[in-house]
């Protein structure tokens, strides 16, 4: 109560003194540097005050009504004069001081946290870091151009209209695998805004791109590339996206300590309250969710998930119960909450394959169960978020554990024989049997590096097709192209090879195009696009084929046009990123060859040729 009774006494002296001047202000110097000169007489023009004789000094007045007057002698001035005549003190009729509208009450002020206090007086720091450290918003993310990225100044030429429509259009899973690893590069590179754009606002867009595609741990580097107090409302939401879908709950506090009136919700404020626990203020932060619990600002299964994390901080004092009962959704609060914390999350919110979404998080979040993340590896894989490295370390971790039975290491064991079984007939034999057990492309991202293993012969001329297949998910053409002497012309193998070969422009025939129609025609079509786009058919085979395969690659239309015009300036960021757009949706069923045409065109007309052939023989292998 005394500690609370001396805030509220510097409150109210704070607030008085940034209102109006108490007295006039005490005079230091020594006598010798002369006083203060007595108020003028109201007169149009006011005489200087004599000097103090210097035997005697003048008595110093005791109190000052007027503003001062500059003599020209070395009277000390008066450094904050009060109101002249006629002007009114901010003062109330009751005598009181006059509060800023809507500024708390004394009881209201009483009930505060002192970092609720700080936050109402303008205390709160707005920097944590020295000014020397202080970042840029020049140049924000995480890949530079030496390291893969794309050049600093690719956008910032660009309208910002256009670049702000692609990142929005961008907002999704996309259908190809090379497309998503693609998009990836461009979003996560060092880029300038575009001229006109916020900065703070453009790294906002590209965050939130990466957390709808899955790729929360990329847009959580981006966001962390930014400063604190640079953040802005949109910044704000995607950084708190990201960090809660990698169960990194406490990577939000540099900027809610910094910006605590970002934003007014209840998960924000529970934010408040663990940022406080971690900071050794536990009981603090106890406070602050108990507050939060009272005043139902969120549900209280999130209050107490808060409540069970804060507890951890080390000076938690009571045991939380998590009573799921009457919960009907998995939030992403909920799910990061009860991951970082090994709490159990029921099944019948759980649902593994039906929430792509919590699937993806799942994976990337190494509290999750060992079982759950391989089970949505596929997907992530498949999607491109997962390499091929990335899903064999998984799996290993599966097969060296020694908290599981022989049948969930059973696609371990599979995988391990995949690689390193003593015939070549079982190595294939192991690797079907991951296919079958899964279905999705994720499975061949699983084998890839197993399929490069096995040595081309002619008595494998059948298995040819899928094991290129395999090898090109994680861009092995080389090891691919071995297999060159071994297909049969018409055949999958040869179609994938066709497009995946790394150099060269030499013409495929027309004909073993429309032999290969007979395995697919929509795969024809496709293979008929990315030939027709890296320039390996003629320009009068191209347009027989698809008249005999019955396409167009010739229409046009607005992002075509775009895609085209940005090609043509040579900008290969924007190509990426539009060709993105391009690639949006849920299955191959949405793509066309006329998109595929100008999408693997574009591509290798600016340099990315090496993603424009993944990007074709992906089309063939999965359309």
């Amino acid at each position: 109560m005394k500690r609370t009774a001396l805030l509220l006494a510097g409150v109210a002296l704070a607030c008085t003194s940034a209102t109006f001047a108490l007295a006039a202000p005490e005079d230091l110097l020594p006598p010798s540097f002369g006083n203060a000169p007595p108020p003028p007489p109201p007169s149009p023009a006011p005489s200087p005050s004599p000097r103090a004789s210097s035997g005697t000094p003048a008595a110093r007045p005791s109190t000052v009504s007027g503003p001062s007057v500059d003599t020209g002698s070395n009277s000390n001035p008066v450094v904050q004069p009060l109101p002249g005549p006629g002007e009114d003190l901010p003062v109330a009729d009751s005598g009181r001081v006059s509060l800023p509208e809507g500024f708390p009450t004394l009881a209201e002020l009483e009930a505060m946290e002192p970092d609720e206090i700080d936050q109402v007086l303008g205390l709160t720091p707005k920097y944590d870091i020295p000014p020397g450290a202080r970042r840029s918003m020049e140049k924000v993310g995480v890949l530079s151009s030496a390291e893969g990225g794309f050049h600093s100044r690719s956008f910032a030429g660009q309208p910002a209209r256009l670049v702000e429509a692609a990142l929005e259009a961008a907002k999704g899973p996309m259908i190809s695998r090379w497309g998503h690893i693609l998009l990836r590069r461009v979003l996560a590179s060092r880029l300038d805004a575009p001229e006109g754009m916020d900065p703070a606002g453009f790294a906002a867009m590209r965050a939130s791109a990466l957390n709808a595609m899955g790729e929360e741990t990329v847009a959580r580097a981006l966001v962390q590339d930014v400063d604190g107090s640079n953040y802005n409302r949109a910044l704000t939401d995607a950084a708190m996206e990201s960090y809660l879908a990698t169960g990194d709950i406490l990577g939000m506090c540099p900027v809610a300590r910094l910006q605590p009136l970002l934003r007014e919700d209840g998960e924000w404020e529970m934010i408040q309250g663990l940022c406080l626990a971690y900071d050794g203020q536990v009981r603090s932060g106890e406070r602050r969710l108990q507050k939060v619990l009272g005043t139902q600002m969120a549900p209280t299964i999130d209050v107490r998930l808060a409540q069970r994390f804060a507890g951890a901080a080390g000076e938690g004092r009571r045991a939380v119960n998590i009573e799921w009962d009457g919960v009907e959704d998995l939030t992403p609060w909920r799910f990061g909450l009860a991951r970082a914390l090994g709490a159990d999350i029921p099944e019948s919110l759980r649902r593994p394959g039906q929430q792509p979404e919590l699937d993806i998080a799942e994976v990337q979040i190494p509290a999750s169960p060992l079982l759950d993340r391989i089970k949505a590896a596929d997907v992530a894989a498949e999607r491109g978020i997962f390499s091929a490295a990335a899903m064999v370390d998984l799996y290993s971790l599966l097969y060296a554990s020694d908290l599981y039975d022989a049948g969930a290491k059973a696609p371990a064991r599979q995988l391990r024989a995949a690689y390193a079984a003593a015939d070549v007939t079982q190595r294939i034999a192991a690797m079907r049997s991951l296919w079958t057990a899964n279905p999705g492309y994720g499975s061949r991202v699983l084998t890839a590096y197993a399929a490069a293993r096995i040595e081309p012969s002619e008595a494998l001329a059948d298995d040819a097709g899928e094991l290129i297949a395999s090898m090109l998910t994680a861009g092995l053409d080389r090891n691919a192209m071995r297999w060159s002497g071994v297909v049969e012309d018409g055949s999958l193998g040869w179609a994938l090879l066709s497009l995946a070969r790394p150099a060269g422009r030499a013409p495929v025939s027309a004909g073993a195009v429309e032999s290969f129609a007979d395995v697919s025609e929509r795969k024809a079509r496709f293979l008929l696009a990315g030939l027709a786009g890296l320039g390996r058919l003629s320009d009068d085979d191209a347009r027989n084929l698809a008249s005999n395969l019955d396409t167009s690659l010739d229409r046009t239309g607005p992002w075509r046009a775009k895609i085209e015009r940005a090609a043509a300036t040579d900008n290969a960021a924007l190509v990426a990123l539009l060709a993105g757009v391009g690639m949006q949706g849920q299955s191959w069923a949405g793509m066309t060859p006329r998109q595929l045409y100008t999408i693997v065109r574009s591509l290798d007309q600016v340099g990315l040729s090496a993603e424009a052939r993944m990007i074709a023989a992906e089309a063939v292998a999965r359309g």
